[in-house]
């Protein structure tokens, strides 16, 4: 298969909200590549999680390590979703989703670290494949989510944006990968 290019995103093609997620990715950065890159960062970081700590908040209103990689694992399945339905496409308007309230239903404390690491892993495998896929015109193609404009290409930047915004919260609040 031909190698997938994909141009970074212009401000006009997401909302303002998305911006900081854009702005996670590096100007120089392949996202198809970086999507692979993310996969191993996150398995290694979060090999190095003991299970006691898993459960740990840095606030008591915020979520636990667990949680938030639960949220990676729903948020990405929602922005593939969200890129697939666009890619192809549909011009639907997609629905946001009210990430806390995903969070409060979904009890990943009760589940081990390594589990829903396996859970991300498998997800995030999942829109490497979809992505691979998308010809160079999907790219382009522009929907509404959330109530906003957004393109399938700036899906897929806001995706890896959202996770590496994520995995910096787990370095500096959570202390992950970082001595104790």
């Amino acid at each position: 298969m031909a190698a997938v290019t994909v141009p970074r995103p212009d401000a006009d093609e997401y909302a303002e909200f998305y911006a900081g997620y854009v702005a996670e990715v590096p100007v120089t950065a392949d996202p198809v590549a970086e999507l692979g890159a993310q996969l191993d960062t996150v398995r290694r970081l979060l090999q190095a999680v003991p299970e006691e700590q898993a459960e740990f908040r840095y606030s008591p209103e915020k979520w636990s390590v667990k949680e938030v990689i639960g949220h990676l694992c729903d948020s990405e399945r929602v922005f593939a979703y969200r890129l697939l339905r666009i890619a192809r496409a549909d011009e639907t308007p997609l629905p946001g989703f009210e990430e806390n309230d995903y969070v409060s239903e979904a009890n990943f404390d009760a589940r081990t670290l390594a589990d829903l690491a396996d859970e991300w892993a498998a997800i995030r495998a999942a829109t490497r494949l979809l992505v691979r896929g998308i010809g160079p015109a999907a790219w382009e193609r522009r929907g509404t989510a959330s109530g906003k404009p957004v393109s399938a290409r700036a899906l897929l930047y806001i995706l890896i944006g959202h996770t590496q915004h994520h995995l910096g919260v787990l370095r500096s609040r959570y202390r992950v990968g970082r001595p104790s």
